[in-house]
């Protein structure tokens, strides 16, 4: 058996795990290129430290942690600068198809670190306690936000429900 090089692991790895990283930022940023952008920037990161970083357990977990965390500063950074949160009427490519356009602008008004943890468990099917350790909080921390997340997708919902049938 030949070994792969470690330059020929890290770009198997980047070519596997590339997209879904980028839809779990987009999912946090509704950006498409900002997500890009930070994906990329979260691969980087993983290649400067990717002889060690390969001999982990989880290495995909290690890069999706390093691409939330980057998304969510950045999510607190756009918010203060814009004061609102946009979203086309059209979804991008990047993003989960088909989906609820009501739903996508209604995840896209929650708080940074909710879009990430609804991202997470609903749109990844990922567990409370793989999501708290993504985020690098506590189950019942997570659990805390998906409810609030939850919470307030609902009463958006509804509300905009209500606008529909005046």
């Amino acid at each position: 058996m030949i070994a792969l090089a470690p330059t020929a692991d890290y770009a198997a790895f980047y070519l596997a795990e590339f997209r879904a990283v980028a839809r779990t930022v987009y999912l946090v940023l509704y950006d498409r290129e900002h997500a890009e952008d930070i994906t990329q920037d979260a691969f980087v990161q993983l290649y400067l430290h990717w002889a060690k970083i390969a001999r982990y357990d989880a290495p995909h977990a290690w890069v999706r942690r390093v691409a939330i965390r980057l998304a969510v500063r950045a999510a607190h950074r756009d918010r203060q600068r814009l004061q609102l949160t946009k979203l086309s009427a059209d979804a991008p490519a990047a993003a989960p198809a088909p989906m609820d356009i009501d739903l996508l602008r209604a995840t896209a008004a929650l708080p940074a670190r909710q879009r990430a943890a609804v991202a997470l468990h609903y749109y990844e099917d990922r567990p409370v306690a793989e999501v708290a350790d993504l985020l690098g909080c506590t189950t019942t921390a997570t659990k805390v936000m998906l409810h609030r997340a939850r919470q307030a997708l609902a009463a958006t919902l509804a509300d905009r429900e209500l606008d529909d049938a005046h």
